[in-house]
């Protein structure tokens, strides 16, 4: 039995399968369903967990090459949040892009962990480096 890390077997599943290069979602409550790639609804009341709870927990053993957000992020949450973000992100090149470009993307990966993450926007794709 596990007892430390990812204790959840699907995303130790989903995580184990991304190679270099691949990408990762981890995407708010709001964020559409994507038939064509696995999900993993980990939601159990609003904000619990967040993704950037998330991000913490796979941050250790994940290696991240680049993030992507959708830029209405900025316009719709506080200087508060946006530094939160900044922080959890730290050392990772991040891009902006409009949130219908961002969803382009979103096929192409690997999985998406849905979270109950009700900040507007905090959804995310992460690339392995």
């Amino acid at each position: 039995m596990l007892k430390t890390g990812i204790l959840n077997p699907g995303i130790n599943s989903l995580l184990s399968r991304v190679r270099h290069t691949n990408t990762l979602v981890i995407a708010d409550r709001g964020f559409p369903f994507w038939p064509q790639i696995e999900t993993i609804d980990i939601s159990l009341t609003d904000d619990i967990p967040r993704v950037l709870d998330v991000l913490k927990a796979i941050r250790a053993n994940f290696n991240i090459g680049n993030v992507f957000m959708a830029e209405e992020f900025h316009l719709k949450n506080g200087p508060e949040t946006c530094r939160e973000f900044e922080l959890a992100l730290a050392g990772i090149p991040l891009a902006f892009e409009h949130h219908v470009e961002f969803k382009k993307r979103v096929p192409k990966a690997i999985g998406l962990i849905r979270t109950a993450d009700t900040t507007q926007y905090a959804n995310m794709l992460l690339e392995s480096a």
